[in-house]
């Protein structure tokens, strides 16, 4: 297979990443707005037309798709979708970030129908913290879905914490312990700034630098060269050589520069940057021609010529794209 996407840089995109929806069952701080509405399920893509555009980009070079949402797991049929997307001839791998409450039944499925990694979000091992901080999530079930993803087949599990000042930051090295001690791998993610949530995002910004500093204090740390295919930095534990550290640095430390990737919505836009709106609309696409691609491949193309260089996110934090995260494909 010798079709690439790329872009009007010559950066090459070998990973997408899909929402199914925009839908979720918590409401985590950092992601959007206590009181949501959520799209109509009829501008929603159908599961049908998600695996048409994933066999779309693999057909063109693709190799990565995380299937994201909201929260992937509250869209029925996910498991069969997972099954056929996994089957895609030339796909690497299929991967998934959920915030884990409905691993404890799904893991396994999700395992064997063909996810290789899967990210879940714990941004706090204090119940009435997490609680806080997902407006709605019950820590002890998200504990055993980790458990569960634990021992479900995955190639690797990876954790995924928000860091913010006066939440959660003063847990990171307990959040590093929770991890090692289980053999599993570990991002601290600078808050982006999408959609108003309410509060001063720059008041709770923590940088990547911080949060290393803090590990540092009791781990040794060792840079690697190590890449998952997505923006993470990863250094290694001296003495706890199964695990990953993982540091996503949007503002701190831009990765712009290595950008392989674009989102698709739920309801079907294509974002070319997560930091800007601009943007197409493949749902239509997809509705008005149903029976070729080639509308499609034309309109991603000319679209992918005009992918920004970079996005301008600022160290404050404060918000400059109007669209929540979990409309982006978080």
């Amino acid at each position: 297979m010798d079709r690439q996407l790329q872009d009007g840089f010559g950066r090459s995109i070998e990973y997408l990443r899909l929402s199914v929806t925009d839908r979720c069952d918590f409401r985590c701080v950092y992601c959007m707005a206590e009181d949501m509405t959520f799209l109509p399920r009829q501008q929603v893509l159908s599961l049908e037309e998600i695996e048409r555009v994933a066999a779309l980009f693999v057909a063109n070079g693709v190799k990565k798709i995380r299937l994201t949402g909201g929260e992937p797991l509250v869209r029925q049929g996910i498991v069969g979708l997972c099954e056929r997307i996994a089957a895609l001839p030339g796909l690497r791998e299929l991967v998934m970030t959920s915030n884990g409450s409905q691993l404890g039944k799904l893991a396994r499925p999700l395992a064997e129908a063909g996810v290789k990694r899967m990210n879940i979000s714990l941004d706090s091992l204090d119940a009435d913290k997490f609680r806080a901080i997902t407006r709605t999530g019950d820590l002890a079930q998200v504990l055993a879905g980790i458990e569960a993803a634990s021992s479900a087949g995955f190639a690797r599990v990876k954790l995924n914490a928000v860091v913010m000042q006066g939440r959660n930051a003063d847990e990171v090295v307990d959040l590093v312990d929770f991890a090692v001690n289980r053999g599993l791998d570990i991002s601290f993610i600078e808050e982006m700034p999408l959609g108003e949530v309410g509060r001063s995002r720059g008041e709770s910004f923590c940088s990547s630098d911080w949060v290393r500093e803090r590990i540092a204090e009791r781990y040794s740390l060792v840079d690697s060269a190590e890449q998952s295919g997505g923006p993470a930095r990863y250094v290694r534990l001296k003495d706890f050589p199964d695990s990953r550290i993982g540091f996503i640095s949007p503002h701190s430390h831009n990765f712009c520069s290595t950008c392989n990737r674009v989102r698709l919505t739920a309801e079907g836009r294509l974002l070319l940057c997560l930091g800007h709106e601009n943007s197409i609309d493949m749902r239509a696409l997809l509705r008005r021609y149903p029976e070729t691609d080639q509308p499609l491949l034309d309109a991603l193309q000319a679209a992918l010529a005009r992918k920004p260089l970079r996005h301008e996110f600022s160290v404050g934090g404060e918000v400059q794209v109007l669209r929540f995260m979990n409309a982006s494909g978080g």
